[in-house]
């Protein structure tokens, strides 16, 4: 086939810039096509939604999503990340994509075709496989009924606002906010209902909320719970086996000053940090995931002959800008880049199963030369996150394309040490390193209820386990504590121990 025939106007998607949604519907059809037949992803239906660029900026604001609740820090993300866009120190991403069943993506109107059909590779398909599949979504999110529990969560705390005062609601939500990346469960959750049941609770205790509303006794908590309601909580406290990871969840269910409205707001806040943890500890896959996806999609609509030559080079220039990796002592460098790490790494899987090299064999025999690379990574995309994808995937070849070099560095030292270099042994020191980078455990504060008094003084004790002498910010943790007693509303006693 001639480049005259291969590009013609009978084949070609689009043939400029602009778009519209027949081409856009087009450009879905052939992007569809290569990733269920050609990579045999596995996707959630997609909804894809044109936003404008002042949109794009709200999106930003509200974590993303397409409902949320009102809160004053939304405005400050907003209006910070509008100077900086409007000053031309930032851009904006192409795209949004909400982990929900259908998956809805938002595409900037500003976009050329061309990136139209990257985000739609993307986005729709690449990020979208990888929500459905990867079992930390699987075992952590609903996607099929985010969008109603944000819905209620949005109505339901502009009522409270409505009833309480918008200051009462912004005090506790502005101390959930401050304790939800402690509001998760890592390990154990409690048993979960069905949503039928779920759903069914949440109604029950707004009619009950709205039914027995006074003012006059608003300030006496006990009034606004049933017998029935408070004896069901109680057992639940009961239950609570310590120590507890989850100090949201812990508040939420035995805070002796919290009021049945206020345990709402604090189990949507904690809900909604749920919702997002998985996302925390996926970010090297799930862009890479994408970022593989689009790539792949792409040449294929370039050797099928349906975007162009030019539209091609526009495409490989947007790629390139999204997974460039800055030296270490380059000034733009702020850390690896975990679009260029992932796509990396899931390119070096392909090309290890096509085309080994005796390392290759040595490091990965159940890969190298296998030829299947679309199992083995769909493999990795399902049951895999950042540390341990790292720690298992990880290749000699791609540690050296990075140019890795592990630094010990002990504040007790005057000097720093090179720890690891390009040698086999360096190279297992190198993996295990970074791998433990996108460990959250080595990050975040340690923080567990051990103990709660709640039959005489009510004081809550909490304890901090010191990992390699990391102590808690003075600072942090002051205005933390603020928060967490205002929760409680009894004395909080926190301690450190050594790990």
């Amino acid at each position: 086939m001639s480049a005259t025939e291969k590009f013609s106007a009978d084949t070609l998607i689009f043939q400029d810039a602009d778009w519209n949604f027949d081409l856009l519907k087009k450009a879905y059809d052939a992007c569809e096509e290569v990733a269920l037949n050609d990579l045999g992803l596995d996707v959630y239906q997609n909804q894809i939604e044109i936003i404008t660029s002042e949109q794009m900026l709200d999106a930003y604001s509200a974590h993303g999503m397409p409902l949320m609740y009102r809160h004053w820090s939304f405005g400050k993300h907003f209006a910070r990340d509008q100077q900086m866009y409007q000053k031309g120190y930032t851009g904006l991403a192409y795209e949004i994509v909400i982990n929900s069943d259908p998956c809805i993506a938002y595409l900037m109107e500003e976009n050329t075709m061309t990136m139209q059909t990257l985000v739609i590779a993307h986005a729709c398909f690449g990020h979208n496989h990888f929500f459905k599949n990867n079992y930390l979504f699987r075992q952590w999110t609903d996607a099929s009924s985010i969008l109603t529990y944000l819905d209620f969560a949005k109505k339901y705390i502009a009522r409270c606002e409505d009833e309480y005062g918008i200051d009462e609601v912004e005090a506790i939500l502005d101390a959930a906010h401050s304790l939800m990346d402690q509001g998760v469960f890592r390990y154990n959750r409690p048993p979960k209902l069905s949503e039928s049941e779920r759903i069914e609770k949440i109604r029950a205790r707004a009619e009950h909320e709205r039914e027995t509303f006074n003012d006059l006794w608003r300030t006496l908590p006990s009034t606004h719970e049933s017998e029935h309601e408070v004896e069901e909580r109680q057992l639940e406290v009961r239950n609570i086996k310590l120590p507890e990871e989850n100090l949201l969840y812990f508040i939420e269910k035995a805070s002796p000053v919290l009021m049945p409205w206020q345990r709402e707001l604090v189990r949507i806040v904690r809900n909604i940090g749920q919702y997002f943890y998985p996302q925390k500890q996926t970010k090297v896959m799930n862009e890479g995931c994408a970022t593989f996806c689009h790539h792949y999609i792409m040449h294929k609509l370039h050797e099928q002959g349906k975007i162009s030559d030019g539209a091609l080079l526009e495409f490989l220039h947007s790629h390139s800008s999204v997974i460039f990796q800055p030296e270490f002592d380059d000034r733009r460098y702020s850390g690896i880049n975990p679009y260029a790490l992932g796509f990396a790494m899931m390119e070096d899987i392909k090309r290890m199963s096509i085309a080994p090299t005796e390392e290759d064999r040595d490091w990965f025999p159940d890969i190298a030369g296998k030829g299947d690379w679309r199992a083995v990574l769909k493999d990795a995309w399902a049951n895999f996150r950042d540390e341990s994808f790292i720690q298992q995937y990880l290749s000699p070849n791609v540690m050296r394309q990075f140019h890795f070099f592990a630094l010990q560095d002990k504040a007790t030292n005057n000097h720093y040490l090179v720890d690891a270099i390009h040698d086999e042994r360096g190279f297992r020191r190198l993996r295990e390193r970074l791998s433990k980078m996108y460990d959250l455990g080595e990050h975040d504060p340690n923080i567990q209820v051990i103990g709660a008094d709640l039959d005489s003084d009510r004081t809550l004790h909490l304890q901090h386990t010191v990992y390699n002498g990391r102590v808690l910010s003075k600072q942090s943790k002051d205005q933390v504590m603020g928060h967490l007693t205002r929760l409680w509303g009894h004395k909080v006693e926190l301690t450190d121990v050594e790990a």
